[in-house]
């Protein structure tokens, strides 16, 4: 089986994309990590590109975890979509929190969208209609020839 992904790019892993929602708590990182990176395992994903999909996929869902739901009493859905296009592996990680307001007692040291942005071809980061944030990631299967 192969894609053809809209870009005229050609993947011939036949990789379904993924998609899971998981409550946002600190297992579900490491959930989300091991998920996705099977997802590009199967993609066709050199080594290096399993380490900073599964650095960068860490780090996104445990900003959810640690920032998007600070106003509520119950943790709220970290929803998270792998798919291939052409020769790379877009995730996206969303949630229905607060947005990127700015935290003062934040618990972490403000590293994780610059290292994020490190481990990928491409970063973008949203609010989201309705709520929330949505970060999406692309990673290339293979480095460069």
């Amino acid at each position: 089986m192969t894609i053809v992904p809209a870009d005229g790019g050609v993947h011939p892993s036949g990789a379904k994309p993924l998609s899971r929602v998981w409550p946002a708590v600190a297992a579900s990182v490491s959930e989300a990590r091991n998920a996705v990176s099977a997802f590009a395992e199967a993609a066709g994903a050199t080594s290096d590109a399993l380490a900073a999909v599964s650095l960068a996929v860490s780090e996104a869902v445990t900003n959810a975890v640690l920032h998007a739901y600070l106003d509520r009493d119950q943790p709220g859905p970290v929803e998270v979509r792998a798919r291939c296009e052409a020769m790379q592996v877009v995730v996206e990680v969303a949630d229905e929190g607060r947005g990127m307001l700015p935290r003062t007692d934040s618990p972490g040291l403000g590293l994780g969208l610059p290292l994020i942005a490190q481990m990928t071809s491409s970063l973008e980061v949203h609010d989201r209609d309705g709520g929330g944030t949505e970060i999406r990631m692309a990673f290339a299967l293979a480095a460069p020839a």
